[in-house]
């Protein structure tokens, strides 16, 4: 049912499109784009200058200009995007994909927008965070009336301050804002000596998006408020998400907003960064902290930047750690230390290929090659130079590199550790011993933590771990009061 609504809505809004042909002769050029890799930035051919943004799988849509105004043309419509390699959505976008492109402009510019609408409803277009007149600000039914199926609005004001902005309908948002329809805005400062904006090599930008498809589905259900299993950036997935690829001591910005349905610590490893700016302005600099992690709340931008100074593949995520795997079953329970075998002989006479997880934890999952339903990505998967990466959802990593070129965003590959700096095994018998506490009167005894007598007179009810001490006796106190007998 959800596949013939999807291409119904398509047919549908092709059909708008060619009726609205000889409209359109008029209108910027439709610029498309299906692809999910990063475009190199868009250097402005015409009007003010500006140090163009990099949008994280995504694009930034050209303009033309038209006695004196910045024409650009967006095209609601159902799009299918390729969150990751074998897993394709059917969304609703702009220009093709979802998000839409990323617009770019320079402050004080004065622009002109159409919006064309080849969705099976009514939309609109709200402009979140800029300073305009109210009856350009997108809100159907209040500010202006929604653009029907097969219609062309215009949009124009002027781009009043600097800043990192999004856009968004205000038209039936559960459907639509669940279903992909967002997209990034820049204004970029008109001088270059901005007091509050510096200049930097590398500007990234990335929405936060949430979507809930069932595995073995294609379109992301709608009515979803909190059980979301996909998260993205940019509409795409771990390891689906190119890499911010930067050369060693840029100054990088990156500017990520949300619009999903909960808060985001958006962490980044190696190094420290600033809040520099939000979707009210640039943050004074006075008023700014070091920081390796920052919350994004619901509808919020955050500007972070930093110099990027340490070498090596660092990892860029959500904290929260059910943002970075992949769809997950709500309802699958926790078998840790639960002894499946007898179970797991018995299923395997009716089931052959049946396998025990998560008796010992979800790790294996980053390795096993289990079935799976059709355009369905693993909980955990994505693998590095040492093996599975265990990861999915919102996580990509920061490629920090001496002899990336100036302007280069291409994936340099694996960073090549120098000799002695990773991590690694201890030979046996070179482990340092491990000191314990071990008897009631604070004595400790030392061993090498593996296979250590327990102490005289511990229960047998004590502790499963070898070696460690026994639990203290747990005392429960019930609540009392309420004039309540327990």
């Amino acid at each position: 049912m959800d596949r013939r609504y999807f291409f119904s809505g398509m047919l549908a809004g092709a059909a708008a499109g060619a009726v609205s042909r000889v409209a359109l002769a008029a209108l910027p050029e439709t610029v498309q784009q299906s692809g999910p890799a990063t475009a190199p930035p868009l250097v402005p051919p015409d009007g003010r200058p500006y140090d163009p943004v990099v949008t994280l799988n995504g694009w930034s849509l050209p303009w033309r200009m038209k006695d004196g105004v910045k024409e650009f043309h967006l095209v609601a419509e159902p799009v299918v995007r390729e969150m990751a390699p074998g897993f394709q959505v059917n969304m609703w976008g702009y220009n093709g994909q979802s998000p839409g492109p990323t617009i770019e402009v320079v402050e004080g510019d004065r622009v002109r927008l159409f919006v064309t609408n080849r969705l099976p409803e009514h939309t609109t277009v709200h402009w979140h965070g800029q300073r305009l007149p109210n009856g350009m600000d997108g809100v159907g039914g209040i500010t202006q009336p929604h653009i029907p199926a097969g219609k062309t609005f215009v949009y124009e004001f002027t781009a009043r301050r600097p800043g990192t902005f999004m856009y968004h309908p205000h038209a039936d948002e559960m459907v639509q804002m669940a279903m992909g329809m967002m997209g990034f805005w820049v204004t970029h400062p008109k001088v270059r000596n901005h007091p509050q904006i510096a200049r930097v090599q590398r500007d990234f930008c990335f929405l936060l998006g949430s979507f809930d498809v069932e595995p073995g589905s294609a379109t992301p259900k709608v009515n979803t408020m909190t059980d979301f299993n996909t998260w993205a950036f940019n509409s795409r997935v771990f390891p689906g998400i190119d890499p911010l690829c930067v050369r060693q001591n840029d100054r990088v910005r990156i500017r990520v907003g949300n619009l999903t349905m909960t808060n985001h610590p958006i962490h980044v490893h190696g190094h420290e960064f600033e809040v520099t700016g939000t979707d009210g302005g640039p943050v004074p600099r006075g008023a700014r902290w070091p920081e390796v992690t920052t919350d994004i709340a619901v509808g919020q931008m955050r500007q972070l930047e930093f110099i990027a100074d340490e070498e090596g593949d660092w990892a860029l995520h959500c904290h929260k750690s059910h943002h970075t795997m992949g769809a997950m079953g709500h309802d699958v329970p926790t078998m840790i230390g639960v002894d499946q075998t007898g179970v797991a002989d018995t299923i395997r006479r009716l089931v052959p290929d049946y396998m025990v997880m998560g008796d010992k934890g979800m790790a294996e999952m980053g390795s096993m090659a289990m079935p799976l339903p059709d355009n369905t990505l693993p909980m955990m998967t994505g693998r590095g130079p040492f093996g599975p990466a265990e990861m999915g959802g919102m996580f990509t990593l920061l490629k920090v590199r001496r002899d990336q070129a100036p302007g280069d965003f291409r994936d340099p590959g694996w960073f090549r550790h120098p000799a002695g700096s990773v991590a690694h095994e201890v030979e046996a018998g070179q482990a340092p011993a491990v000191s314990r506490r071990v008897d009631g009167d604070g004595a400790a005894a030392t061993g090498n933590g593996a296979g250590a007598a327990p102490p005289a007179g511990g229960s047998a009810g004590g502790s499963a771990v070898p070696g460690a001490p026994d639990a203290a006796p747990a005392s429960v106190r019930k609540p009392a009061g309420h004039g309540h007998q327990h």
